[in-house]
């Protein structure tokens, strides 16, 4: 059993856990994560924030890529037609 450290609810099972496993807390629904044996930190809000951004500018990355594709593609095509 392992104690949330925001409300220091002292009942939450982690037998099943292992560490880096996420969880919340039952009592105050606080986002927690495994630590080492029995122990638990709160999640840091942000750094879920940032790894979302993350997702997110690696899509919008790939995006640009595939307009400059089409955009390359549209130039030969006209060049193709020009030249006839």
């Amino acid at each position: 059993m392992a104690t949330c450290p925001e409300c220091e609810f002292d009942e939450i099972d982690t037998e099943d856990l292992e560490e880096g496993d996420h969880l919340s807390c039952p009592e105050c629904g606080k986002n927690l994560v495994m630590t080492g044996a029995d122990e638990l930190d709160i999640v840091d809000e942000d750094e879920d924030d940032l790894d979302d951004e993350d997702e997110d500018e690696e899509e919008d990355e790939d995006d640009e890529a595939d307009d400059e594709d089409l955009d390359a593609e549209d130039e030969t095509e006209d060049e193709e037609d020009f030249e006839e």
